[in-house]
């Protein structure tokens, strides 16, 4: 099949934005028109620098359920941008509902409305055509595999992208699912989900990079210190660049409290046990979402990892 060719000077990144009508976890009122901002903001400096816009996943905060006023006003955002401005979407786990991406979630609107392009499928999504070479650009969404290597066909870019939206062993998560190494035929894996942005780490021919999600939405000394920044690839560069985000001071988004103690703001396990909530109240079918979460979030390489999946398959299989 035959992929879209893009022309552009590289990938502008936004990791995770998170959108909502009601502010999630502590954050405070304002936080819809806050993200629409940065969303704005991004799409400006993506075209000032003539660079292909890319959604690393997890557009929304829910899969459905929001606001008309909410999917009007990104409708209006992204609806004029044509051809080679068209936004590029990786589907994320909080885009899909009961770890389905179905006719019923408002990315699907946006898709539907024409407004976007989905990347919901594994696999080559589009040619970047840069001035210094083309590009191949392959994605793997939510729900679907890393790929193991890319066998380059004829006629195919040298440079092969991949965007993914996955718990990926980065220095700082090291007991996450996918571990780093070369995937031959790749020269950069490009990481959304992880909401910490992490260092890079090259493997052979694959340079590995997650930038950090644009929204600040944990209450914690982090989210204080750290600048929501987007993430701008280039051929040839060695490492992403950087571009901050204009973004509003901790304690105008945040109440004015006691930070929790470091202890309690480690990530890792207390976003598992949340992940093991939120999949408690979607009550999907057959265990096939819970199936999904542990491949995900679950190394078999730990004692506690092995003893979660045997405890599943014994459940599972009814033995």
């Amino acid at each position: 099949m035959a992929l879209d060719h893009v022309k552009a000077n590289g990938l502008f990144l936004v990791a995770d934005p998170h959108l909502a009508d009601h502010p999630p976890g502590q954050r405070l009122e304002g936080y819809l028109d806050q993200i629409m901002d940065k969303l704005a903001a991004c799409l400006n400096r993506a075209d000032e620098l003539g660079m292909a816009l890319v959604l690393l996943g997890d557009l929304f905060h829910w899969p459905r359920d929001n606001s008309n006023r909410m999917l009007v006003e990104l409708i209006r955002l992204f609806g004029g941008r044509t051809g080679d401005k068209t936004v590029h979407v990786l589907v994320g786990n909080h885009d899909k509902y009961q770890s389905r991406f179905t006719d019923d979630v408002s990315l699907a609107v946006l898709e539907t409305a024409g407004v976007v392009r989905l990347m919901k499928d594994l696999g080559p999504q589009f040619v970047l055509d840069t001035p210094d070479g083309a590009v191949l650009v392959g994605a793997s969404p939510d729900g679907s595999p890393l790929p193991k290597a890319y066998e380059h066909e004829e006629g195919d870019p040298d440079t092969v992208v991949w965007l993914s939206h996955h718990n990926i062993r980065f220095p700082e998560f090291i007991d996450k699912a996918y571990s780093i190494k070369e995937l031959p035929g790749i020269d950069w894996l490009i990481n959304g989900h992880i909401h910490r942005p992490q260092p890079t780490v090259t493997k052979g021919q694959t340079t590995w990079a997650n930038p950090g999600n644009v929204t600040r939405l944990t209450f914690s000394r982090r989210s204080m210190e750290r600048e929501p920044a987007a993430a701008v690839w280039t051929p040839g560069c060695a490492e992403l660049e950087k571009w901050i985000i204009p973004y509003l001071p901790f304690d105008q988004v945040f109440p004015d409290q006691d930070l929790p103690p470091e202890e309690q703001e480690i990530e890792g396990e207390s976003n598992f046990i949340k992940g093991l909530e939120r999949l408690a109240w979607q009550r999907t079918h057959e265990g096939t979402g819970l199936r999904q979460f542990l491949t995900e979030n679950l190394s078999t390489e730990t004692p506690e990892g092995k003893l979660i999946w045997e405890l599943y398959e014994e459940v599972v299989n009814g033995e």
